[in-house]
């Protein structure tokens, strides 16, 4: 057992949901106790004490929505690469990098993954993966990684009929062989999704396969309306709109999360609400690839839940956190609206979703819930409290200010050093790597 103490929490629980000058007592993988510091140190007197340096102790950040196969990608300047539209985006850069991407490359994708949320102080992620290299394994293998770093996660593969027939079977193969995987556990840290690439890349005989192999056994994640190639190729090809498409396939459900959802009618929203579907909304990425402005404040008003992801722009929750009341306002031309919304999704709706997933509360600081714990220097020059704490963290706090993680009760970083993970090993071999990949696609051919 050990204490984490000598900081102010903000736990997200609205039983308790500040404490000046507080602590969080850490059993295996779970919260044992929250309060005042000098009640727990009473309590638990032959605690080790891991100290916050009158820090912000928080939960642990989830990421709801995000890619690993994009980890080595920082830097990268792919040679003819000028793209002009969304679908160039995808076919120039993400597309052509999954197609390289063997199993060597997506572990070394999600160790610095896996480095770089950790050092924002997230340690919940919702992944959808790629690497149609080499597709069996490759949900497994991230597993390991990620595993060996102390993150929590559910994953799944990127079906698409984008590389043939064979490509799409071993993905919806990795996926159902994962999914089955994840129902047998028992100890909380991974689960599944069943993922799909966005529709106008799936026909409806995948669509038919997916469901075949899923046979009930989780939910589906899946790209949906992100631009609008998404919009006419269901109009077109299939006389509907893309949700109308997924409720006409079975795909939607309080399990299943659609990302994006940029480009959809009143009447889709409609069915989301109805279906208790999940939505997750990617601003930075949204704004890069300039397919348009979510409309999440009307979904949340018809009663969707709408979380919060970064697409893999970035691993800094608090800098996706910041970009929603922007681009919402900006959306708008109204500058009050986006910041409730935008705490909403982060810390609410994020931890509510996570709980249709795994079984282990998320999100919250409050005994019985999962030991992931991340610790922001934070020393304010103007009064902070339990009525102004989201004012602070936005105008205040990144991802960076994280000093201290603590995910599924392992520290995993202390002091901005990590605990037992080599990062200068991960670095060199993630360096070595890259420069392997990078070099072939500079070669369109290869």
């Amino acid at each position: 057992m050990f204490l984490l103490l000598n900081g102010r929490l903000l736990t997200r629980d609205p039983a308790q949901p500040w404490v000046e000058d507080g602590a969080v007592a850490v059993q295996g993988d779970t919260i044992a106790a929250v309060g005042d510091r000098a009640a727990l140190e009473a309590r638990y007197p032959d605690a080790e004490r891991v100290d916050a340096h009158e820090g912000l102790i928080m939960p642990g950040l989830i990421n709801a929505h995000t890619h690993i196969y994009s980890g080595l990608a920082r830097g990268l300047s792919i040679p003819g690469n000028d793209p002009k539209t969304f679908l160039e985006v995808l076919e120039g850069t993400w597309w052509n990098i999954d197609r390289h991407l063997t199993l060597d490359l997506t572990r070394a994708s999600a160790q610095v993954t896996a480095l770089e949320c950790i050092r924002n102080g997230v340690t919940t992620l919702f992944d959808h993966h790629a690497s149609y290299a080499q597709v069996r394994g490759s949900l497994f293998a991230i597993r390991d990684e990620l595993a060996d770093m102390g993150l929590r996660a559910c994953l799944c593969y990127e079906v698409s009929d984008r590389d043939g027939p064979q490509k799409c079977e071993e993905a919806i193969l990795e996926n159902a062989e994962f999914a089955r995987w994840a129902a047998g556990q028992s100890d909380g840290r991974f689960c599944a999704l069943f993922g799909g690439h966005a529709l106008f890349t799936l026909s409806d005989r995948t669509l038919e396969r997916m469901a075949q192999a899923n046979a009930g056994l989780t939910g589906f994640h899946l790209h949906v309306a992100e631009g609008m190639d998404d919009v006419y190729d269901s109009l077109r090809r299939y006389a509907c709109r893309p949700v109308e498409r997924l409720l006409d396939a079975g795909l939607l459900g309080p399990k299943t999360m659609l990302g994006h959802c940029i480009h959809l009618s009143p009447s889709e929203w409609d069915i989301l609400a109805r279906t208790g579907t999940m939505v997750v909304n990617n601003p930075q990425s949204n704004m890069n690839n300039a397919v348009g402005c979510a409309p999440v404040l009307e979904m949340m008003r018809r009663g969707i839940l709408v979380g919060l992801g970064t697409d893999a722009y970035t691993h800094d929750m608090l800098e996706s956190l910041k970009a929603v009341p922007l681009i919402q306002r900006h959306h708008a031309a109204l500058p009050n609206v986006g910041f409730a919304e935008a705490f909403q999704m982060l810390f609410i709706n994020n931890a509510a979703i996570a709980a249709r997933c795994f079984a282990k509360p998320l999100g919250v600081l409050r005994p019985g819930a999962a030991a992931d714990i991340a610790v922001m220097d934070y020393r304010p020059f103007t009064p902070l409290g339990p009525d102004n704490a989201d004012g602070h963290i936005l105008f205040g706090l990144s991802g960076r200010c994280c000093r201290t993680v603590v995910a599924n009760g392992r520290l995993v970083y202390r002091d901005r050093a990590f605990v037992d993970i080599d990062e200068q090993a991960v670095s060199a071999r993630a360096q070595a790597l890259s420069r392997k990949l990078w070099s072939r696609l500079a070669r369109p051919h290869s």
